[in-house]
């Protein structure tokens, strides 16, 4: 499979590395980053190019830096414009059988779903059978700070964008106080009707998360997101059985394997591309934890708006929308994506209907 008869049109990939500043520097329990590190990937092949996206991430003891995902481009190249488009399929198995970064795996799935789309001159959400959709609510990151800082980033929000729901992020080494001295500032300046969610990044122990679920409960909170470190999934249960608000998962899912160890134990899973692979591995994802009766989030790391795009297709199938990351940049060259009274909406141009300030569709 994907050899080429002689006289047949090759692929060809490219890629061009962009580093972007963060109009505010975004905090977690982590750490704190200031740009994002775009790789963006291009597939040509029968007159067509689809356009793909990695970004860098770490949340555990397997990190896939920049390097790790140029290095899987030199690579895989060679086999890789040896394959046409339209096998998708063979060329995911092909790059996971031999633990390819599942960034990398996201960034070739995206092109080639972006190349079928302009090939066929239809937006990739119809030929997924999810027609048309207006727009889906996204939250609006305040990472953690100081509480004068943080309702100046509400602000910053609300004067860039119109956003009309916020992702608050704790899980401050400070402590249990300065996460509830941040979130109390915040929700003084949010108006009541809008949602609001907290991520604690793992920052927290077991106790700390029941007794902030107790407290975020009688705030106005829709859910808490990660409030243990991946690695203590065996006492989610107990966290979420005690808790009057639904727990998502990010860092303890990555892929579908790491379902059956959260199954009754969380409400909901939130989905990145980078962790799983790509479209292809988040359908998966999203449709074996759908069989478990769980609730689903789409997010994202520092993706541009060209990432973000293709996560957003997924909108149609999941209950929450975190993809705000593109909005949170200086000069993001990438664009073709609206938000309106708080709704992030796609364009009906073919592929993820994605533009460049210097490269047209």
């Amino acid at each position: 499979m994907g050899q080429r008869r002689s006289g047949d049109t090759m692929s060809k990939l490219t890629f061009e590395l962009l580093r972007l500043e963060k109009t505010v520097p975004l905090t977690i329990s982590r750490g704190t980053s200031t740009h994002a590190e775009i790789f963006w990937l291009r597939w040509s092949e029968e007159g067509a190019e689809g356009w793909g996206e990695a970004v860098p991430f770490a949340v555990d003891e397997r990190p896939q830096p920049m390097a790790a995902i140029v290095a899987a481009f030199e690579q895989h190249r060679t086999w890789l414009e040896a394959m046409s488009a339209w096998e998708r399929e063979a060329i995911e198995r092909r790059l996971r059988k031999v633990d390819t970064p599942s960034a990398f795996i996201a960034a070739v799935n995206q092109a080639l779903y972006d190349w079928m789309g302009k090939r066929v001159e239809q937006p990739v959400s119809r030929l997924l059978g999810l027609g048309e959709k207006s727009g889906a609510l996204t939250f609006a990151t305040v990472g953690i700070s100081s509480p004068e800082d943080a309702v100046l980033r509400v602000k910053k929000w609300r004067a860039a964008h119109d956003v009309r729901a916020f992702k608050v992020k704790l899980g401050s080494r400070a402590g249990v106080e300065a996460d509830k001295a941040m979130f109390a500032a915040v929700r003084a300046v949010v108006p009541t009707d809008f949602r609001m969610s907290v991520d604690a990044n793992g920052g927290w122990t077991s106790a700390t998360a029941v007794s902030m679920a107790a407290w975020l409960a009688g705030q106005g909170v829709d859910h808490i997101e990660q409030p243990l470190p991946r690695g203590l999934e065996h006492e989610l249960g107990a966290v979420q059985a005690d808790s009057p608000l639904p727990i998502f998962v990010d860092e303890s899912c990555r892929t579908v394997a790491d379902l059956p160890a959260l199954v009754g134990k969380v409400s909901g899973i939130n989905i990145k591309l980078m962790k799983c692979g790509g479209l292809d591995g988040a359908l998966r994802l999203l449709h074996a934890a759908r069989a478990h009766g769980m609730r689903i989030l789409v997010g994202c790391y520092g993706s541009s708006a060209l990432g973000n795009g293709c996560a957003l297709t997924l909108a149609p199938l999941v209950d929450r929308v975190d993809l705000d990351s593109h909005l949170n940049l200086k000069d993001d060259p990438f664009g073709g994506w609206t938000l309106k009274e708080g709704l992030l909406a796609p364009t009906a141009s073919p592929g993820f209907g994605i533009s460049h300030a210097k490269h047209s569709l």
